[in-house]
């Protein structure tokens, strides 16, 4: 994948992951959305950078129950709820946060 901003090549892996997670920034990030059909607002940055620090502080991406209670219990319980993070991130959820964000695949998502 071409990054035109900084005219770099990103190594995804088969499911779409970055290979090598320091290649994550904001630009890389929508560009990955891009690739997910999803524009991202300040909505979506919230529950990027709470994955991003799910991660930083498990050393794991987080798997759909644990990503609805970190936002519940970061950003309310209007948006710590299944349906709000679906309606930003459809698909499989997580794993479309992650690889947003740029982290690994979350465990327990097949």
């Amino acid at each position: 994948m071409e990054n035109t901003e900084a005219n770099v090549t990103l190594d995804l892996d088969p499911e779409g992951y970055l290979v090598d997670m320091s290649d994550w920034s904001e630009a890389v990030a929508t560009q990955l959305a891009d690739d997910e059909g999803i524009e991202l607002t300040s909505e979506h940055w919230e529950i990027i950078h709470l994955a991003r620090g799910f991660y930083r502080r498990y050393e794991m991406a987080p798997a759909m129950r644990p990503l609805v209670k970190a936002t519940q219990q970061a950003l309310g319980s209007d948006k710590g709820r299944s349906i709000y993070l679906m309606r930003l991130f459809p698909g499989s959820t997580a794993k479309v946060v992650a690889r947003i964000a740029g982290l690994p695949k979350p465990t327990n998502c097949l």
